[in-house]
């Protein structure tokens, strides 16, 4: 299947494999079109997460004085990861219930004329004093 696409794509043999790794999990997730800058994009932050994962992970190893990086240290630097960066949206029913609540308050009537703010605020105001000097 991926010969049969990289025959098809103009270009294809001087595509980098992990350009093409990214590609190949893009399709494999139903995604067919995308501009090229996306694989690219992807890879960089892929490549910048992996890194930051492994240098917490190496933080873990070295705060709990072991000889090598092992699996659970990789484990607790990609759950402080994903718990610190990637949050979760809340679910939809949550909003849907947010929504009506905050849709079931009318809105305020529109007053009629130009709408300006207190005149102590407005920059249309005065702002300066002229007092009166004596005589010299």
């Amino acid at each position: 299947r991926r010969s049969e696409r990289m025959e098809g794509q103009a270009g294809a043999s001087t595509t980098p494999a992990r350009v093409q790794m990214v590609g190949d999990i893009l399709a494999s997730m139903g995604v067919t079109e995308y501009e090229p800058k996306v694989n690219h994009l992807l890879l960089e932050f892929l490549h910048k997460y992996v890194a930051e994962v492994v240098q917490d992970a190496a933080s873990f190893q070295e705060h709990a004085n072991k000889p090598e990086l092992d699996t659970d240290d990789v484990r607790l630097a990609i759950q402080s990861k994903v718990n610190g960066v990637f949050a979760q949206p809340p679910p939809r029913e949550f909003m849907i219930e947010l929504g009506r609540v905050k849709n079931s308050v009318p809105l305020p009537l529109i007053r009629p004329g130009v709408h300006l703010p207190p005149v102590e605020d407005c920059n249309a105001g005065t702002n300066y004093a002229v007092f009166a000097g004596r005589d010299a």
